[in-house]
């Protein structure tokens, strides 16, 4: 897991890097919004530089869904049960 740490004082939620029509963006996002987690959702074919930002955070390969937490911490394709330890971790889930 790559740590990215000038980003800890910019994000307040989770930035999430991928495209509407990718099945495992689809599931992190409905994942992610049944935890009630606050994202902001980054088209990298639409938004101008989102792809450029994506692959700087992936070595330059396009592996999406790509998130980065609030703590600069970034994971790529994660896992339900992955991306559910880290919303824990962070202390994200908004469930009550």
């Amino acid at each position: 897991m790559k740590h990215y740490p000038f980003f800890r004082f910019v994000l307040t939620m989770i930035i999430m890097y991928g495209t509407p029509a990718c099945p495992d963006c689809v599931r992190v996002k409905s994942f992610l919004e049944s935890k009630l987690v606050p994202y902001k959702f980054v088209d990298t074919a639409a938004e101008e530089g989102a792809q450029e930002a994506m692959l700087g955070l992936n070595g330059g390969i396009q592996k999406i869904p790509t998130l980065v937490f609030p703590d600069g911490s970034v994971l790529i394709e994660p896992a339900n049960d992955e991306l559910d330890a880290k919303i824990k971790e962070l202390n994200l889930d908004m469930q009550f």
